[in-house]
């Protein structure tokens, strides 16, 4: 099976390149890989210590963040590489201060396997969540470089745990420790005889958790605001969009506002969302010399805030949960103590099935229930206050896991 992975890879490989002429996303996939190892050889030297963290794409950066940006503010000196496998986390993230180097991970050949472990030597090295490749690990393996998995989750459809996956359970000894998000996952890597695991929760907690100590002030959104109740409906796709049209051009009381973040935002589709919404509605893009107080809907055509928007939420909306990758980031708006409405596509993210479960997020399928929903959370205060400190304490209560990471790495001598 090994054997077949490779010859699977190289003709991957030949393929997108063909693709790539054809296909936006996979031509960033492919020329953003020919400028990683120029990226590393202005970078990285020989006698650098270098700590190397994988994320697939922007949720598994955010998953990292709390251990890199620990990791480098008590170790200076130490160089960060942060690579990414998607277009949609590099591109978002390709200009992260903390880190020294963020690029794309060279597609999973033995050579560029090489290639990029000779260009980096990492002394330490950090899979968040999953992608297991399994020439990188085994290359890892056999240097002897320390690995470990963040944030890790196992299901048992994986491969790992099939009769016919022993070559990839074979990749998983790679790894000296597995910090997992909860004990099935544990449970399972028992059962193929690994015991270096913990439980240690999912350090997006953390990350999330330490938002709220930043500082979101915007004023633009405190103007156009004007001490009304909000909506921060975020991450929104066109099924989200068209009930949420339907209930501000037909329900919506004139007190209440509206803010949109749209997940596509491309000029045209902004502008044909703002034509269909009725009431007085502006864009960021375009509200300078506005007198942002007299719209009561605020589209932003922009990227990097919505979680800063989010703060001020009376309640939010998250999008994605009618497409068939699900709903977004649900933890966001929690930290902030907001109820939460998202479509009926949830059931892969434990986040939100845990959060409708406690009713503190509610399940829209349709036009009817979003506006039930809606008239309820922003007339009923007490019900609205109770949802929103179910959602705040639920975030809490699962905080640590970057702790317990750091405590390891300090105990086992890997950093001060």
């Amino acid at each position: 099976m090994y054997f077949i992975y490779n010859i699977v890879v190289v003709v991957a490989q030949f393929l997108l390149k063909i693709i790539a002429i054809f296909n936006s996303k996979i031509s960033l996939f492919i020329k953003g890989r020919k400028e990683t190892f120029f990226k590393l050889e202005q970078a990285i030297s020989k006698k650098d210590r270098v700590f190397w963290f994988h994320c697939a794409s922007l949720g598994e950066f955010e998953q990292g963040r709390p251990i890199i940006e620990c990791l480098k503010k008590e170790n200076p000196a130490i160089k960060i590489v942060i690579t990414f496998f998607s277009p949609s986390g590099y591109e978002i993230r390709k200009n992260y201060k903390v880190a020294d180097v963020v690029c794309y991970l060279p597609l999973d050949t033995k050579k560029n396997v090489q290639l990029f472990l000779d260009a980096i030597h990492p002394e330490l090295v950090f899979f968040v969540k999953y992608e297991f490749w399994p020439n990188y690990l085994k290359e890892l393996k056999k240097r002897n470089i320390e690995t470990l998995l963040i944030s890790g989750i196992f299901r048992q459809n994986q491969i790992f745990f099939k009769w016919y996956g022993g070559w990839m359970r074979n990749s998983l000894k790679a790894f000296s420790y597995f910090f997992v998000q909860d004990k099935n996952s544990k449970k399972l890597l028992n059962t193929i005889h690994f015991e270096n695991v913990t439980v240690s929760g999912d350090t997006r907690f953390d990350r999330v958790f330490e938002i709220t100590k930043q500082n979101n002030e915007l004023d633009f959104i405190n103007k156009f605001i004007d001490n009304h109740k909000v909506l921060v409906a975020g991450s929104t796709w066109k099924d989200d969009e068209l009930m949420l049209i339907n209930y501000i051009n037909n329900e919506a009381s004139e007190e209440d506002k509206f803010i949109i973040a749209p997940h596509n935002i491309h000029s045209e589709d902004i502008q044909k969302l703002k034509n269909e919404i009725k009431k007085p509605t502006v864009l960021y893009s375009e509200m300078e010399h506005k007198n942002l107080k007299d719209f009561q809907v605020f589209i932003i055509d922009t990227v990097g805030i919505l979680t800063k928007i989010y703060s001020y939420a009376t309640i939010a909306y998250v999008g994605g949960g009618f497409t068939k990758t699900g709903v977004h980031n649900v933890l966001e708006p929690a930290t902030f103590g907001v109820p939460i409405l998202i479509g009926p596509n949830y059931n892969k993210f434990k986040e939100a099935i845990e959060l409708v479960k406690s009713k503190s997020c509610f399940v829209v399928n349709n036009s009817e229930k979003l506006s039930v929903h809606l008239k309820n959370l922003f007339l009923q205060n007490e019900t609205r206050k109770l949802a929103g400190n179910v959602a705040k304490k639920y975030i809490e209560e699962r905080t640590g896991a970057t702790d317990k990471i750091l405590k390891y790495l300090k105990d086992e001598g890997k950093i001060k």
